[in-house]
This record gives structure tokens, C-alpha cells and sequence, in this order.
């Protein structure tokens, strides 16, 4: 979060990219220089005051004025379409300077314009394993579904980067990046501004949903975050430092799952990833090799001294499987309840004597599914909703399909014997 460059056009016809104002403790200034199109550089005329040139007759004329005919209409074709906004919300007098500042994780009471909850889309995770794509290709799968979000705070606001997750509308994006807002502006990739509207969100889990008014816009896959490994190749797009360098693609590795990172008391269970991250990035995808989005990523590890040595790869992005159990509360009721469980802890994987596979469970919790279906430690589950099981990642996975309230068809190993149980899933 990110803030917006300022512009002024003077008067040799050169356009000059002012000031951009980086976090505390130091002040990063950015200035780039390139020649305006011809087209908008100022004429030479020696005329009176008060008149203007005269103009110069020519089929050239004509021919732009026929292209102006036919982009005019396109224009309301494509508005006719998908609405596009004039003005951002509160913008006024474009030479005004606006402050897009870095609001700090969870600040800031939000009054943007709520949109109902009760919709009936949900977020699916993917576990379809394709050939992998390579990075041309993980890039025009996935660009379409990213949009620029930002969140205007009176004179001031903030940019960061959004996934959208449906055709009609549903974006998922970070809760800090529209903390504070008193209104919000979507962009697509291809330009088009839309209103947004927020649904609700989730500060312990640093997500928000918004809504737009619109059809047929791109929707990401999603797939699994619980199938990633260290090492896998990862990709982020979004928008670093803003709205100039929107669209960005980086790459790395994941460099760690399930690492528990503590922002401001709050201990999150994120994704490790070495993918360049900076302010703009916030809410963007992090996306693995066959084109699905595994990760929203939140937040960069920075030193906070000048003294420091500078901090690079680590960054942090919020599993899909945490992203879809929090998107799926807040479409449907706004509220966001814990994740099922089972109150069974398991140890790792377990080789039965004809060489079958299953996890050892070291421990069982009095009162939930796994003790009310009479699973003892020392059991060995083989199958979850009649798949195999070799880790505990596998009955992480299939668990978080169901809700509290499902009910767990489980094959266990115990004393020589196979047996089969249901296990009830209960709110955590």
C-alpha cells in the first residue's frame, strides 16, 4: 500500500513523474522523464489572442474523423457491457496532489459501501495436476483475474492488488489494503474502472471481499495450497509500488509451508515464498506452476533500521485453503466460524507388514469426531472419504472439503483388523 505517483505536464511538452514517498525510516524518490506523443504537445501559433489556429483542410481529416466515428462506437458497445467509471471516486481537479500512504496491518474503521451477503458462489480448490506452464504462459492465464484495488480515505488512500473469483464480480484482496476506506475503485487489466462495494472481511486472516457490478470477467482457478511441497515453483502479478508498474509478474520458490509468522499479536499460519514482494503486491496472487492461484499474498519480511542489512525473499502469502474456508463465511453469512476438526493428532506415515500405507494416530481428543467414532492412539487410518491416505497433509486436504456438521467415512488399521467408521466434524 502504495501509493500513487503525481503528474504535471509543463511547458516544453515533456512529462515529468514527480514525487513518490516511501515508508519511515527513509525516503525513496523515484523521477522518470519521456517525451509526450506528438499529438498532445502544444502547437506553435502566432494568431491573436483569443483565436485560435486555422485549421487545415485534408483527407487526413476525414480519415480520423471516420476512426473517431468507429472507436466511438466500440466505446459504447464496451460500455454497454461492463460499466466504466469517468472519475475515481472524490479525484476533483486532476492537478491535485493525492497522498496514497501505507496504512499499518489492521488500521482504520471501513466505510466503503457494503454489498449483501448470502451469495450463492463459493471459492473450489483444485487438485488437478496438469503439465506445467511455463511463465508466458502462467501469465496470460492468470493476468485477466487480476485487478488494481484501491481505497480512498478522504484525501489520502492506499493501492494494493485483488484476485477476482467469480465472472460476476467476487474479489478477494488483503483487509489492510482497504482499512480505512471510505470508497473503493477496481481496475481491470484491460483498464476498465469499476466501484466496489465490500462484502466483508477477516483482520486475524488479513482478507476482505468485495463486489462489483459486472459479467463475464475472468475468474482464477484455485487450487490447493496443501499440495504444495518446498521448493515448487511459485509466481506472484501485482501492483509494486503502484499503480505505474501494475501487472507486474515475479517468480521464485516456495520456501516454506505452515510457517507461523506473528503481525501485531496476531499469529498467522502463511506460505514462505523468495518471489519479490513489495508495497502493490498486498492481495495479489501467489500462483503455482499450472496456472492456480495457491496464495494471497499479504505481507514482506523488511528490516526496520537503517544500521540493518537489507531483507530479501521472504515473503508471505495467505494459503488458498485459509483463503476459500474465510471467502466462503463471508459470502454466505458475513461471519466467519473455525474450520472443522476432527480432534485426532497424527504422527506421520505408517507401513502396515503387506506393505499398505496409512498415518499413525498418536492422539485422540475426549469429546470430538475422532473419540465419538472410537479411534484409539496407536490406530492407523488408511483412507479418508475412500482415498488413501500417506500424511497428514492428505487428511488436512480432504477435511477441509467438509464443513462442521459433515461426517468422515475413515478405513482404520488396528490389531491385524480393517475396519470402518464415521467420524462427525465439529466446529473448532
Amino acid at each position: 500500500m502504495e501509493q500513487l505517483y503525481t503528474t504535471e505536464i509543463i511547458d516544453n511538452g515533456r512529462e515529468i513523474v514527480l514525487s513518490y514517498g516511501g515508508p519511515e525510516p527513509r525516503e525513496v524518490v523515484l523521477t522518470y522523464q519521456a517525451d509526450l506523443p506528438p499529438a498532445m504537445c502544444p502547437q506553435d501559433w502566432d494568431g491573436e489572442e483569443g483565436q485560435t489556429a486555422p485549421r487545415r483542410r485534408s483527407r487526413k481529416g476525414l480519415y480520423i474523423f471516420l476512426l473517431c466515428l468507429v472507436l466511438l462506437a466500440g466505446a459504447v458497445t464496451a460500455a454497454a457491457l461492463l460499466p466504466l467509471r469517468e472519475a475515481r471516486p472524490g479525484k476533483g481537479d486532476p492537478s491535485e496532489d493525492y497522498d496514497f500512504t501505507d496504512y499499518d496491518y489492521g488500521d482504520g474503521e471501513i466505510t466503503i459501501a457494503a454489498y449483501p451477503v448470502g451469495g450463492d458462489f463459493r471459492v473450489e480448490l483444485s487438485e488437478e495436476r496438469t503439465e506445467a506452464l511455463t511463465a508466458q504462459e502462467v501469465y496470460a492465464r492468470v493476468n485477466p483475474s487480476v485487478v488494481s484495488v484501491v481505497a480512498y480515505m478522504g484525501r489520502g488512500g492506499s493501492v494494493g492488488t485483488g484476485v477476482i473469483m467469480s465472472q460476476d464480480g467476487y474479489i478477494v484482496t488483503n483487509h489492510h489494503v482497504i482499512a480505512g476506506g471510505e470508497s473503493c475503485t477496481v481496475i481491470l487489466s484491460n483498464g476498465y474502472e469499476l466501484e466496489a462495494k465490500v462484502v466483508g472481511w477477516d483482520t486475524d486472516n488479513d482478507l476482505a471481499v468485495l463486489k462489483v457490478e459486472a459479467e463475464g470477467l475472468t475468474a482464477a482457478v484455485f487450487g490447493s495450497s496443501d499440495l504444495l511441497t518446498v521448493g515448487d515453483k511459485v509466481y506472484a502479478i501485482g501492483n509494486p509500488l503502484g499503480l505505474e508498474l501494475r501487472g507486474t509478474l515475479t517468480d521464485g520458490i516456495v520456501s516454506a509451508i505452515n510457517r507461523d509468522v506473528d503481525v501485531d499479536g496476531i499469529t498467522m499460519t502463511l506460505i514462505q515464498t523468495n518471489a519479490a514482494l513489495n508495497s502493490g503486491n498486498s492481495g495479489g496472487p501467489l500462483i503455482n506452476e499450472y496456472g492456480q492461484v495457491v496464495g494471497i499474498n499479504t505481507i514482506k519480511m523488511v528490516s526496520g533500521y537503517d544500521d540493518e542489512a537489507t531483507v530479501e525473499g521472504l515473503g508471505f502469502a495467505v494459503p488458498s485453503s485459509t483463503v476459500a474456508h474465510i471467502v466462503n463465511c463471508i459470502i454466505s453469512t458475513g461471519e466467519v466460524v473455525p474450520e472443522p476438526v476432527l480432534g485426532v493428532t497424527v504422527i506421520g506415515a505408517a507401513t502396515l507388514p503387506d506393505g499398505t500405507t496409512g498415518v499413525l494416530v498418536r492422539e485422540v481428543t475426549k469429546g470430538y469426531g475422532g473419540d465419538m467414532a472410537g479411534i484409539l492412539p496407536g490406530d492407523v487410518i488408511l483412507s479418508v472419504d475412500g482415498e488413501a491416505v500417506d500424511d497428514n497433509t492428505d487428511i488436512l486436504r480432504i477435511r477441509r472439503r467438509h464443513q462442521a456438521g459433515d461426517t468422515l467415512v475413515m478405513v482404520i488399521y488396528r490389531d491385524g483388523q480393517r475396519f470402518t467408521v464415521q467420524v462427525p466434524l465439529m466446529a473448532g
